[in-house]
């Protein structure tokens, strides 16, 4: 058993919200990314754990269940944003070399 981090209620660690005051008691950022072409009907499910410090990708398919996850510490997850933005700032080097 936790506490609650707002009412100080006892919480049980299954519980996402607190039985007492309906806290959430972990903050999470989520967002779906939707797939292309033959993979229109899946989906990529993000989710960051702030207080965590771990980020988890789901791939969910068409009736609305996770396939697979996996879970990346922040190093990897600044990894992969770093990797993802190369598009964009080699974009932007050709760019400045045409002007």
């Amino acid at each position: 058993m936790r506490r609650c981090r707002e009412c100080e209620g006892a919480v049980g660690d299954s519980h996402r919200f607190c039985p007492w005051c309906a806290t959430p008691q972990r903050a999470k950022l989520v967002e779906f990314f939707a797939g292309t072409g033959d993979e229109s009907g899946r989906a990529l499910r993000v989710s960051r754990y702030v207080d965590e410090g771990h980020v988890r990708f789901s791939v969910w398919d068409e009736t609305g269940r996770a396939e697979a996850a996996v879970s990346i510490d922040e190093d990897e997850a600044r990894r992969l944003g770093l990797f993802l933005g190369v598009r964009d700032r080699l974009s932007s080097f050709f760019e400045r070399l045409r002007v």
